[in-house]
């Protein structure tokens, strides 16, 4: 499982930091997350696709369905 996190993230012109506060994690936890490191809970999970303006599903995806 990947996901897009950093491409929607970098869309909306949002730093880590940013998202991070939003979602009331560490910048740290952004930057796991991104580079799958780390799995969100699902609560997270639904922050995140709110404040990059997606759905869950969207935002993470199987590794053969990313281009």
């Amino acid at each position: 499982m990947k996901n897009r996190i950093k491409e929607l993230r970098k869309s909306l012109n949002l730093s880590q930091e940013e998202v991070a506060k939003r979602c009331k994690v560490t910048r740290q936890t952004i930057n796991a997350i991104e580079n799958n490191k780390y799995d969100p809970t699902l609560q997270l999970a639904f922050k995140l696709a709110s404040i990059l303006n997606t759905t869950v599903d969207e935002l993470f995806v199987n590794d053969g369905d990313i281009s």
